[in-house]
């Protein structure tokens, strides 16, 4: 995988303004496994890293994803043994976190931490890895605090500085990426805010994606997940920190998940379907974690903290108006993007315009949301998201919006 992924690159490298040649980091799991049934290799991968298996699961995705038992046979084959310390409700809290890092069993000895799971789970286990080895809290409240602590943007900005336990990944759906990326996000019902533990040594030691695992989920989920994973790769792909690297990676993966797609949508159990939008998934992941992502993930962050908007949902909901937003500046790019998809070769504008109108088509496929009220959004409180906004991914929107402007956009998707 890794190998391809390297001569893909050197091989689809253009000269150009955004490359940043003189100056680059490149982020990356360093072992990844892909295809079919891979799901049974997760315990010899983690031989390599430890003896014992302290397993973070989705309670569901963990029990219906149909890979729990060559999951387990494999650690039992590997002479691993096994714990469930923790299990995922919806996206990660502060709170759920500060309970699983005070119930944690306290030898860490030879200890690797496998999530099987959505991005939140994924999420959940990069952020108790990380927080097994940094806080030693004598409560939850104290935990709480020494979290916050280590959170962008809300806390004294205590940074991760012990290696955190190893960490690999197991994603059950096809869409955040989070296997890829050097960051957790947590939200915090009772403070407002979902912001990131972020760290270069978050990066998961090894991914195991097996895309058979994404079959069972419902049909909601592969729609909102795979908007998801779409939104990221065009945001990276245009955003203002784009370079070489994460755009050729997005060029090979996106038009294989925008056919995929619909294609999963009317059967979760077309192979390779399910093949081209995990592959994708994980692209977006690597493609966001190197360059950055714009006004639809800025939003859609925002937008959960208000009305627990399920992220997935509230990119597909924003995207066809970020991509409006920003269609001037970045007409070239999408442009490129529309290319890459079959039909008439158009002029730039009329390709970018065209590309707009597949991407607001699929959404319609898809069945997700489309004006913010639907999330239970009230008008008032559209000034209250614009404010709250802002962060990592707005910085990286083509067109910076001030408070005032971005309120205006939201206005016209409410």
């Amino acid at each position: 995988m890794l190998l391809f992924m390297r001569d893909f690159v050197m091989k689809s490298l253009r000269p150009s303004s955004e490359s940043g040649c003189s100056s680059y980091d490149l982020t990356i799991p360093p072992v990844v496994r892909f295809g079919h049934g891979r799901i049974a290799e997760v315990g010899h991968v983690a031989t390599v890293l430890g003896k014992r298996i302290w397993l973070v699961v989705g309670k569901r995705s963990f029990s219906t994803c149909g890979g729990r038992e060559s999951l387990l046979d494999g650690f039992r084959q590997n002479g691993l043994s096994f714990e469930e310390i923790a299990h995922s409700h919806g996206e990660p809290t502060v709170q759920q976190v500060a309970n699983a890092i005070c119930n944690m069993p306290g030898d860490q000895k030879n200890v690797v931490v496998v999530a099987v799971g959505g991005g939140a789970t994924i999420d959940f286990g990069k952020a108790l890895s990380a927080l097994a080895t940094n806080i030693k809290p004598g409560s939850e409240e104290i935990a709480e605090e020494m979290i916050i602590d280590r959170l962008e943007g809300v806390g004294r900005g205590v940074p991760i500085v012990n290696s955190p336990l190893p960490f690999l990944a197991v994603p059950t759906t096809a869409g955040t990426g989070a296997e890829a990326t050097r960051n957790a996000v947590l939200s915090c019902p009772k403070r407002r805010f979902k912001k990131s533990l972020r760290s270069p040594l978050m990066v998961p030691r090894a991914v195991i994606l097996d895309p058979k695992l994404i079959g069972s989920c419902s049909r909601d989920i592969i729609a909102a997940s795979g908007i998801d994973c779409l939104t990221q790769l065009i945001e990276s792909f245009i955003c203002r920190f784009r370079w070489a690297v994460p755009r050729a990676l997005v060029l090979e993966a996106f038009p294989q998940a925008m056919r995929a797609l619909p294609r999963l949508l009317e059967n979760p159990s077309d192979e390779t379907a399910q093949s081209a939008m995990s592959h994708a998934a994980f692209i977006s992941g690597v493609s966001l974690g190197n360059s950055g992502l714009g006004l639809a993930h800025g939003v859609a962050a925002a937008l959960g903290v208000e009305c627990g908007a399920p992220h997935g949902s509230a990119c597909a909901a924003l995207l066809p108006v970020a991509l409006r937003v920003n269609q001037k500046i970045a007409e070239s790019d999408l442009a490129r993007l529309d290319q890459e998809l079959d039909g008439e070769r158009l002029p730039t504008q009329d390709s970018a315009q065209r590309f707009i109108e597949r991407v607001k088509d699929l959404c319609r496929i898809a069945g997700t949301p489309t004006r913010l009220s639907e999330f239970g959004l009230k008008r008032e409180r559209i000034s209250w998201l614009a404010e709250h906004s802002g962060g990592n991914s707005m910085k990286g929107n083509p067109v910076q919006l001030s408070p005032s402007e971005l309120q205006d956009v939201l206005e016209s998707v409410f």
